[in-house]
C-alpha cells in the first residue's frame, strides 16, 4: 500500500537526500528528492504522500516552505528535520501546521512513525475533500428554489414557516421539500445538516 504514497524529500545536502531515499525506498515507499524548497514547489506535488524536509536551507528554509504550501492550497502533510539548537524552529514550524519534527540524526524507527502519521493524516484530508466535494456536487445540483428551501430547512424552520418567508403555499413547499431529500439522497433533517458541513467544512 506504501508504494502509491509519495514522500517528497527536501534537502540540499546531497548525502542526506541520498541516505533518505535508499533507506525509504528500500521499505517500499515511492520517493521524490529535491535539493530546495523551490525546486518542490515549482513541481507542485499533489496526490497522497508528505513532505519530509530540512529546516535550514538557503533562500527558502523549512518553515517558509510549510507555510507557502499552505498559502498555495496545499495540504499535504510536512515533518520538518532540525539540527541541534533548531528546536524552537521546530516548535514554530509545529504551530504553522507541520505533523511532526526530527532532529538529526534520528533513529530509523523515528522516521517511520513520523511518516506513518503523516500518511494518515494525508489519507484523511484526501477523504475529507472526496466527501466535500461529492456533497458540493450534489447541492449544486438543487434549483434555486430548493436551494431556498434547503437552506430554510437546514436553519430549523418548518414548513408552514418556509411557505410564509418564500412566498408560497405548503403543498408546493412540500414539494420542493421531497425533490430536496431525493436530490441528496437524505432521509432524515439530519442528514441534510451532515450534508451541508461536509460541503462547507469551514462552517463547522
Amino acid at each position: 500500500m506504501s508504494a502509491t504514497r509519495t514522500v517528497h524529500v527536501v534537502d540540499d545536502d546531497p548525502a542526506m537526500r541520498d541516505s533518505l531515499r535508499l533507506l525509504l525506498e528500500a521499505s517500499g515507499f515511492v520517493v521524490r528528492t529535491f535539493d530546495s524548497a523551490g525546486a518542490l514547489l515549482a513541481a507542485s506535488p499533489t496526490g497522497p504522500g508528505c513532505v519530509l524536509t530540512d529546516v535550514r536551507m538557503p533562500d527558502i528554509d523549512g518553515l517558509a516552505l510549510l507555510r507557502r504550501l499552505r498559502e498555495e492550497g496545499n495540504s499535504l502533510p510536512v515533518i520538518v528535520m532540525t539540527g541541534q539548537g533548531d528546536i524552537a524552529i521546530a516548535v514554530q514550524a509545529m504551530k504553522a501546521g507541520a505533523v511532526d519534527f526530527l532532529e538529526k540524526p534520528f533513529e530509523d524507527t523515528l522516521l517511520f512513525e513520523a511518516i506513518g502519521r503523516a500518511l494518515e493524516q494525508s489519507e484523511r484530508l484526501r477523504e475529507i475533500a472526496a466527501t466535500s466535494e461529492d456533497a458540493a456536487s450534489r447541492l449544486a445540483a438543487l434549483t434555486p428554489r430548493e436551494r431556498e428551501v434547503f437552506d430554510l430547512l437546514v436553519s430549523g424552520l418548518p414548513n408552514k414557516a418556509i411557505a410564509n418567508t418564500l412566498g408560497g403555499s405548503p403543498r408546493t413547499i412540500e414539494v420542493h421539500r421531497a425533490r430536496v431529500f431525493e436530490k441528496l439522497r437524505a432521509n432524515s433533517l439530519p442528514d441534510l445538516v451532515r450534508l451541508l458541513l461536509a460541503a462547507e467544512p469551514g462552517s463547522g
